[in-house]
């Protein structure tokens, strides 16, 4: 029923990429069955240019080298206990990336409830960035992975309804980039993640 996107999808402008996942689905085809959810909320990361982006001035390491290779790619990184997933936008060689924030479950939700335990509420599964790799189960084995590719892949959703922007979370450190718009989500979606400045 879902296949990955196709690989066109992803070359476009990082903006656009951010706005553009916002409805599209993230699908996992795990040893123990399917989790799919669809996306309520992204972030854009400008590369070299954006002080908030973990490639501000084309820094290059061990973490970001992947935001360096193909549109499409899985750029999976640590923060505190959680992993948190983003796509690898631009052309070969701009490290830009997108940061999927949020979503709403679709399938699985018995997968996605044993893996963020019984005592949490739905609405508390998958609205933040960690919360919804841990949903998911999805690890830093993806690092380098495509979005394009089985078992873990973005495929076509129903779209969002009205997108709206705003600053992005929690990069309070970042000097002007704290202000720039580049959240987008779904309006009035009760999966998007609580702002936070």
């Amino acid at each position: 029923m879902y296949k990955p996107i196709s690989n066109a999808f992803f070359k476009e402008p990082v903006l656009e990429l951010a706005h553009n996942l916002v409805g599209q689905y993230i699908v996992h085809e795990l040893p123990e069955g399917l989790v799919v959810a669809r996306i309520v909320e992204t972030e854009a990361y400008h590369g070299p240019e954006d002080r908030a982006a973990h490639s501000f001035g084309n820094r290059r390491t061990k973490r970001t080298e992947i935001m360096f290779g193909e549109p499409g790619s899985v750029y999976t990184y640590q923060m505190h206990t959680h992993t948190l997933m983003n796509v690898v936008a631009g052309p070969v060689g701009t490290p830009h990336a997108v940061l999927l924030r949020a979503a709403e479950p679709v399938e699985g939700q018995e997968l996605m409830q044993e893996k963020r335990g019984s005592h949490l509420k739905v609405i508390d599964w998958t609205n933040g960035p960690g919360k919804l790799s841990k949903a998911l189960g999805v690890t830093m084995k993806y690092y380098g992975h495509s979005w394009g590719e089985e078992p873990l892949f973005i495929a076509e959703g129903p779209g969002a309804g009205e997108v709206e922007t705003g600053p992005r979370v929690g990069i309070g450190n970042s000097g002007e980039a704290v202000h720039y718009p580049w959240r987008f989500y779904e309006k009035d979606n009760p999966f998007v993640s609580k702002y936070r400045p």
